[in-house]
């Protein structure tokens, strides 16, 4: 899915926060954005995931602005995710199920992505109840598993130990490889971004540098 922004101004109270003429992030492509604290890159996310609605300019995906068919085939991760006060399985599943698919596909699908993210020893307890490095897998692995054509992802593998780092961005790649879904994500981390991304897009106080 191309993502396509154009004369876009956000603003807080009277302060301009995002000022963004044009800017395309390529469809199939994993895209880095990168800059200071405060330079935008979350709140660019929050308005390409459509959680944010209070600015001015386009943002188009294939050439279309969002509708419910585009919601569906989207989603984020956000540096603290959220999970449901149910096991691990439910959660992973939970993307599935909205979508009315087979129980049996289901299953297979879930058991793969569990393999795949090592986390086979968290399939049956309590979501709430993990660590940070144990929450960000299992949100990344429920993001993934149905395939999404846009994959946001904010500050995924912050504050957490290097081999969770390693599967995530293996993970990561491999879904961009094996679906040609896009990627867009939000890090602090150049050397990460130099790693996972085909472009980078730098952000300083609210501005595509270069």
């Amino acid at each position: 899915m191309q993502v396509s922004v154009k004369n876009l101004k956000r603003y807080y109270f009277e302060k301009l926060v995002l000022d963004i003429d044009n800017l395309t992030m390529e469809k199939g492509k994993i895209t880095g954005i990168i800059g200071p604290n405060g330079s935008g890159k979350s709140t660019l996310l929050n308005i390409v995931a459509g959680l944010d609605d209070e600015y001015l300019g386009t943002v188009e995906y294939n050439r279309q602005l969002i509708n419910k068919n585009i919601y569906r085939k989207m989603t984020i991760v956000s540096q603290k995710p959220y999970l449901f006060r149910r096991k691990v399985y439910d959660n992973i599943e939970y993307p599935l199920k909205v979508r009315k698919m087979k129980k049996d596909k289901i299953k297979m699908k879930v058991d793969d992505i569990i393999e795949r993210f090592e986390i086979e020893d968290l399939r049956d307890k309590r979501a709430h109840l993990l660590s940070g490095g144990e929450s960000q897998k299992v949100s990344l692995a429920r993001a993934l598993v149905f395939e999404p054509r846009l994959l946001l992802l904010d500050e995924p593998t912050s504050n957490i130990d290097p081999e969770s780092i390693k599967i995530m961005e293996r993970e990561i790649v491999r879904f961009n490889e094996e679906t040609k879904g896009t990627v867009i994500i939000v890090t602090h981390n150049m050397e990460q971004s130099r790693r996972l991304c085909h472009d980078i897009i730098y952000l300083e106080e609210g501005k595509v540098g270069y």
